[in-house]
């Protein structure tokens, strides 16, 4: 069984982009999400690779998480038939204390800006860089099947505010 431990933060500034790897496209469709945080998300990485994965709730942050390539025609289909879509670029960072990414939204979730750091348990240490702003770890109107289904484009005027996002 896996386990994926992970802590979100809103992007603030730009200086991560001294610490990014190459750009990787992403396209993530939902085919199934419950308001108990199960999801069935099938994800296009680029124009080669593809998986389908299976997240539920464990506890605390950590999530069960079960990830399969696919072959991307099966991936291509699923798409297509996904009620619940989004595009984003993923770059994962160079970065000490955790496995870090900065995913940049596209479409009805631009301009958002995520990180994201794995970690081996719950309670490991991460020194927060400075261009990380709110932490939004347990807040699930930002996971990426709630985006896929209400995208910050559909937000209040207020809301997006709240979070500076214009």
């Amino acid at each position: 069984m896996g386990l994926e431990i992970e802590r979100r933060f809103l992007v603030v500034a730009e200086e991560w982009r001294e610490l990014a790897g190459p750009a990787q496209p992403l396209r993530q469709g939902y085919l199934a999400a419950s308001p108990q945080g199960f999801t069935i998300r099938m994800r296009i990485g680029g124009q080669d690779q593809a998986w389908l994965t299976l997240k539920a709730p464990a506890q605390g942050i950590a999530r069960h998480e079960f990830e399969y390539l696919i072959p991307l025609v099966d991936a291509e289909s699923l798409w297509d038939l996904a009620p619940h879509r989004l595009t984003k670029t993923r770059y994962n960072l160079n970065l000490a204390g955790g496995d870090w990414i900065v995913d940049c939204f596209d479409g009805a979730n631009a301009p958002l800006v995520l990180a994201e750091v794995e970690l081996p348990n719950a309670t490991h240490p991460i020194q927060i860089p400075a261009w990380c702003g709110q932490e939004i770890t347990a807040e699930s109107k930002w996971s990426n099947a709630a985006l896929a289904r209400n995208p910050i484009a559909e937000w209040s005027v207020q809301d997006r505010l709240v979070h500076g996002l214009n």
